[in-house]
């Protein structure tokens, strides 16, 4: 992943990483868990200290010697920029080291318009962020290192297949003029500052994985908004097949679709029957007036019967063609996400779908609901993204 010049000591980024995780609070326990010497680790802390990363707050429990001044990470050192793009809006937001999103707002755009213009909505919104986060986050004393500057890393997802290499979209649909535009180089090129670009669904994947409590090792995200998409989580990582393009179940062909025509160019997909667009022209064609997926929505949380039951087929739709992949890799969990899962018939569709295609044994403990996370998934995955880019070693 192309980083600028911005990039972070790898040790320093080891010790962030560990207190990251809110276990390992002291020296003592830095020395022990990266196995190096207790004069290197106080150096490299003292160095981090110094700049405002980290801070010590207060002492903790004495094992039989002096007892250990503990450490955190400090909110205030600085801060990564994310975007989550969709068709017609994006979610942008202010993050601090610790993922926490400290600001985060709504921008009206069209994605139809292209890389150049969205981009440069996008990236002014951020950078106007940036400006009063600034003043927010910053600490007493900005660092004058500028790989430890107070802008870390910025991240945006994007809905389609995203080549994480390249930091581009490969062939994606409703898209034009985005395929294998340098969209990281783009980012990197504006802001100076490390960039991770990633599909809208693994990110919201990812979020949705490490929210779940307790923890889990396996799981399924199904985003229904708009558009559909999929992302699929192993051992807590993404799993993105050899192109980039596994989850991708939006081109399935199912027959309830028949030979409707899909935005792909083939025929039969089961966006064409279970995502927001097409809901909104079916729901038209009934003779309801509405216009965004967000209205079918309110009509069937309304009890409108046309709503409700066009849903609800789709839910059906989604829960078939899950089936086999819930079969397949028998998860811990199947999240929901996108706008149509606030919609509890079309939840109740789904599971039940997966409950009647799918083996007992994969059912017996699987989780079928509503993602934890809400709808910031897209913003918090994309945030620890960038952070795991930024404060792990390996990825830099």
């Amino acid at each position: 992943m192309a980083g600028g010049d911005n990039t972070i000591d790898p040790v320093h980024a080891s010790i962030m990483t560990l207190l990251a995780t809110g276990q390992i609070t002291s020296r003592s326990d830095i020395a022990r868990e990266l196995g190096l010497a207790p004069s290197t680790v106080s150096l490299r802390v003292n160095e981090l200290i110094e700049t405002g990363i980290i801070v010590e707050a207060g002492t903790g429990r004495s094992t039989g010697g002096r007892r250990p001044r503990v450490l955190e990470l400090n909110r205030t050192a600085g801060h990564v920029l994310v975007a989550d793009l969709g068709g017609k809006h994006a979610r942008v937001a202010l993050v601090d080291l610790l993922g926490q999103p400290r600001q985060v707002e709504e921008v009206e755009l069209d994605i139809t318009e292209g890389p150049p213009a969205v981009l440069d909505r996008l990236a002014t919104a951020l950078t106007a962020m940036a400006k009063t986060g600034d003043s927010r986050t910053r600490g007493p004393e900005p660092s004058s290192d500028p790989g430890l500057g107070d802008l870390r890393g910025t991240a945006l997802t994007l809905p389609g297949p995203v080549d994480v290499d390249h930091g581009w979209v490969d062939s994606p649909s409703r898209m034009p003029g985005w395929h294998r535009f340098p969209v990281r180089d783009w980012l990197v090129e504006r802001f100076g500052v490390p960039c991770v670009i990633e599909n809208d669904a693994n990110a919201m994947a990812l979020a949705a994985h490490h929210a779940h409590q307790p923890s889990i090792r396996h799981s399924i995200f199904a985003k229904a908004g708009t558009a559909i998409g999929c992302g699929l989580v192993i051992d807590g990582v993404i799993h993105r097949g050899s192109t980039g393009a596994a989850g991708d179940l939006t081109h399935v062909r199912v027959a309830a679709a028949d030979h409707r025509a899909c935005s792909c160019g083939n025929a039969g997909c089961l966006e064409t029957i279970a995502s927001g667009s097409a809901l909104v022209q079916h729901v038209r064609a009934d003779g309801m007036d509405v216009h965004t997926t967000t209205d079918v929505v309110a009509a069937a949380r309304d009890a409108d019967p046309i709503a409700t039951t066009r849903i609800r087929s789709a839910g059906r739709a989604l829960g078939e063609t899950l089936s086999p992949v819930v079969n397949f890799v028998n998860p811990d969990a199947v999240f929901l996400g996108g706008v149509l899962s606030v919609v509890e018939p079309f939840v109740a569709a789904v599971r039940s779908q997966l409950y009647e295609g799918c083996h007992p044994l994969v059912t017996r403990d699987l989780y079928i609901g509503q993602s934890p996370v809400g709808i910031d998934a897209g913003v918090l995955g994309a945030s620890r993204a960038i952070l795991d880019h930024v404060l792990t070693p390996a990825l830099n």
